[in-house]
């Protein structure tokens, strides 16, 4: 290859060339596309990633040096290889890490250095001009050895540096001080504590939708973790050199290699494809990978569900292997005396902090003992993890759990005392769902291990979202969390026997994909996985009940109006009694709250809370009757206006001009803070706008009052989608007297705190202005639409239906989420004559769910409705343009 770039340079000699040299940079550039695209074709024809790999930095390391010579650089200084592509492994677009080596006395600004300054400059510049996208250093030896010791980042890349030119003892000398600086024990505690950080960033989940190849658990990087481990202490440089000295098998050494070289074609193809630097599965890949991959879809599996169900198998191996091999090297470098075993039982002992099988065999012989590490986990807090020989052998004993072993009273009563106990739940389920375990012993689950979800909301497939549900219910228990999750912590904390609570969050989406309803589905696996277990019969109705009404609450409380007895009422019917609603309330919060990061705000959790709240007394014997919520908001309300020093009367005429409907729908806050800024402007002819940070502490609440105008909603909703703020919740009321009083959640998309002080002053004083202008209505702005949408569209759906007291019509939308969306809502229910009274507008993700009150005449025509079904269903269609 080298030969290859000087002699097109040579032919080239009369183009244009760079700096003083007789070097030619455009040839070196073009040599090096040319370069880069026979690699590109090669790969093609034999998919050999680890081949591309090195021949690639064969094929950089030949312009590097040849710049290197052609300007001249000190003989004194050197140029190292440091990272991915020091060990050889430089990805397509991946950045080139390199190390310019100083000899002892450069650097601190001497004559010298300031020499050889402009010409690194002058080098640097070259090989961008020529392609190169380099990522550079410039140290001497005490410099390395300085920053190695503050940064383990630093360290571990300049661990696997190698020489491309320069000075040859000088690299040496590099090479000889860097390994006297490393300290094994060190190093294995911080990578181990980096991993950890890693991991947690991706909230420790392997099973993300959109994965990165290279940083999440089960990625990469858990290999390279190993080997830089490995070699920091001198026990081998691969897999070969762990095998042969008994740290790993060969059979494992096989594994980690043959899932090293899918990841590794997998990020190659991704590179390939996105034409840059990049290193996650995002949805806009996943598809022409698979293509390229040779994987066909299977109905009703899309190729894509298939490409990345290998993704999860290759990444639950790597994590496999990289927890036994991490166990086994930590105690090669932490041999310490040889702790004494503690006999536990006839077969666990422990030996200092791992738990330890007294004979490797136990597992094939006995496979129940499998269950039963993990209940000594949980019951010995002094045991960390299981020994790296125990965890290997628990390994390749998990194939022998079948039905025999599923039917054993034995091992079904083991399986109920890990669910009992108080503490390791989460960490034993995911450990055995890694290692195969927990897919085998409950079927049904083992058929959703990997499954992707494309509802746009959640964000970890089917297994890893059940994980997380049972994860935050036990937080719930936890005391470190209990200021996060207050009433959720105390109600837990009361409630008997709570591993009904973890089955049914086990069970309550172990019916997804299968055609029909998953809850329905769900709670027949529930009912039989409980009888099987001899749950008492009060303990499996509610697991099978919570597994078929776990959406209920959300749905209630997102999309009906939960002011109205009625609602409620229905609701507490249908939960029966205070241990359902209890449970029913834990589960909810806990599911939602595992489906994203950022599909839980304040909102909702108010939302659900009041409706606990409300049902709670309801269930209790407490009236609901409109009368008596009125009395207790109206009494309420007037305390709070007390204490605020407003005189008494105050609230009088405002009062007498609002329905009790208005009294019904507002909390006693909102009411008392409405009267407050209203009282003295009744007739006010100019718009009032007020507003402040939402009670719940996420968002703005903003209250609108002006003489009522029919595309007043459509004003206010352009006029948050021009400041990208999202309305959550709108209230609109009218006055007897012809003013409109309407009230609005708002959200921050951003959700920075320290700026919406300043938002709020712009609200009120802009909102006000445009609303008293009245201008003509705009068309909403075509903003861009996300990736996710484009890759997975949500098909429209309009249901208008009237509610059960034939006063309103309930309007219900589901589509993709997108901006401008609720303004080109509300300006077809302009167009039609139709009056919103309340809304929710509920975001899932990508996914948006709107529920609105609605009136009007056309409302009743069939025809009529017709044609608004239509030209909802058309607005809901509109695309933004794509994103880039």
């Amino acid at each position: 290859m080298q030969k290859i770039l000087v002699d097109h340079i040579a032919k080239s000699g009369n183009k244009r060339s760079t700096g003083g040299s007789g070097f030619n940079a455009e040839a070196a550039k073009i040599a090096l596309l040319q370069g880069r695209e026979a690699l590109h074709q090669r790969y093609c024809k034999n998919k050999y990633g680890a081949a591309l790999l090195r021949d690639h930095c064969r094929l950089v390391d030949d312009v590097l040096r040849q710049v290197w010579r052609e300007m001249a650089m000190p003989a004194s200084t050197a140029l190292l290889a440091v990272g991915g592509y020091g060990r050889r492994q430089l990805f397509p677009y991946s950045d080139i890490d390199l190390l310019v080596l100083l000899p002892a006395g450069k650097g601190g600004g001497d004559t010298e250095d300031d020499a050889i300054k402009p010409r690194l400059e002058h080098w640097v510049r070259l090989l961008w001009d020529i392609g190169l996208e380099v990522g550079h250093s410039v140290r001497t030896l005490a410099d390395c050895t300085k920053e190695a010791g503050k940064d383990i980042t630093v360290q571990t890349s300049l661990l696997e540096a190698r020489q491309l030119a320069g000075s040859h003892p000088l690299f040496i000398e590099f090479s000889t001080a860097m390994q006297a600086a490393l300290e094994p024990r060190a190093f294995f505690i911080a990578k181990q504590l980096e991993q950890q950080q890693r991991h947690g960033r991706y909230h420790d989940a392997t099973h993300n939708l959109e994965p990165n190849i290279k940083e999440s658990p089960g990625g990469l990087r858990d290999l390279q973790n190993i080997l830089w481990v490995s070699r920091a202490a001198g026990l081998g440089k691969s897999w070969p050199d762990l095998a042969k000295g008994g740290f790993i098998t060969r059979r494992e050494a096989r594994l980690a290699q043959r899932h090293q070289t899918i990841l590794q074609n997998l990020r190659i193809r991704l590179h390939y494809l996105a034409g840059r630097r990049e290193d996650r599965l995002l949805f806009d890949y996943q598809t022409s990978l698979a293509e390229e991959s040779g994987i066909a879809g299977k109905p009703p599996r899309q190729a894509s569900e298939m490409l990345m169900q290998s993704y999860y198998h290759a990444a639950r191996v790597v994590t496999q292997i990289n927890t036994i091999l991490l166990l086994t090297l930590r105690s090669e470098i932490f041999p310490g005396p040889d702790a004494v075993p503690v006999i536990i039982n006839k077969r666990f002992q422990k030996r200092g902090e791992l738990l330890e099988a007294r004979d490797e065999s136990i597992f094939r012989q006995d496979p129940g003992t499998i269950l039963e590490s993990a209940l000594l986990l949980q019951q010995h807090p002094e045991l960390k993890a299981r020994s790296a020989a125990t965890l290997r052998a628990m390994w390749r004993a998990a194939p022998l759990i079948n039905t025999a072993f599923r039917r054993d009273p034995r091992n079904r009563a083991l399986f109920m005392k890990i669910l009992r106990q108080p503490r390791g739940l989460t960490r034993e389920l995911r450990l055995l769902n890694r290692y195969g375990i927990l897919g085998r012993y409950i079927p049904a689950f083992g058929r959703i291990v990997g499954q992707m979800q494309h509802d746009l909301f959640h964000v970890y497939t089917v297994d890893e979202h059940i994980l997380m549900v049972v994860r935050n219910l036990r937080r719930f228990m936890a005391p470190e969390f209990t200021h996060e999750y207050p009433l959720c912590s105390r109600l837990i904390g009361e409630f008997k026997r709570p591993e009904v609570l973890y089955l049914a969050g086990l069970f309550h989406d172990i019916a997804k994909g299968r055609d029909g309803d998953h809850s329905v589905l769900g709670r027949t696996d529930a009912k039989h996985f409980c009888v099987q277990h001899g749950m008492l019969a009060k303990d499996t109705e509610l697991v099978t009940w919570l597994v078929e009404n776990h959406l209920v609450m959300s749905i209630t409380a997102q999309k009906k109006d939960i002011s109205d007895a009625d609602v409620i009422g229905d609701f507490a019917a249908r939960v029966k009694d205070e241990r359902h609603l209890i449970a029913l309330y834990l589960l909810t919060v806990a599911d939602i709250r595992g489906t994203s990061p950022k599909v839980w705000n304040a909102w909702k959790g108010k939302l659900l809370e009041d409706l606990f709240w409300t049902t709670r007394e309801h269930l209790c014997g407490e009236s609901i009757h409109a009368d008596g919520m009125l009395k207790k908001r109206k009494h309420k309300a007037l305390e709070l206006l007390q204490h605020a020093g407003i005189p008494a009367s105050a609230h009088e005429r405002l009062w007498s001009v609002l329905d009790p409907a208005y009294l019904l729908l507002h909390d006693p806050q909102e009411i008392a803070w409405h009267t407050h800024h209203l009282s003295h402007r009744l007739k006010s002819s100019a718009p009032v706008v007020k507003a402040r940070i939402a009670p719940a502490g996420t968002g703005i609440q903003v209250l609108v009052y002006a003489p009522d105008q029919k595309d007043l909603f459509a004003r206010i909703c352009g006029f948050f989608d021009g400041l990208d703020y999202n309305i959550v919740e709108a209230r609109i009321h009218t006055t007897r007297d012809g003013y409109a009083l309407d009230s609005f959640l708002v959200l921050d998309p951003f959700n920075v705190m320290e700026h919406q002080r300043d938002v709020i002053a712009i609200v009120e004083h802009e909102l006000a202005q445009q609303l008293e202008q009245r201008v003509p209505l705009k068309s909403p702005q075509q903003g861009r639409l996300s990736r996710h949408l484009r890759h997975f569209p949500i098909t429209p759906e309009v249901d208008i239906e009237p509610d059960e007291k034939g006063l309103y019509h309930i309007l219900s939308i589901v589509a993709g989420d997108q901006p401008g969306l609720l303004t080109r809502i509300a300006q077809v229910l302009v167009s039609f004559g139709v009056n919103v009274h309340s809304a929710r507008i509920n975001t899932l993700g990508e996914r948006a769910e709107d529920t609105f009150l609605i009136t009007g005449e056309i409302l009743n025509e069939t025809r009529t409705l017709i044609h608004l079904e239509t030209m909802l269903l058309e607005a809901l269609r509109t695309q933004p343009r794509a994103s880039t």
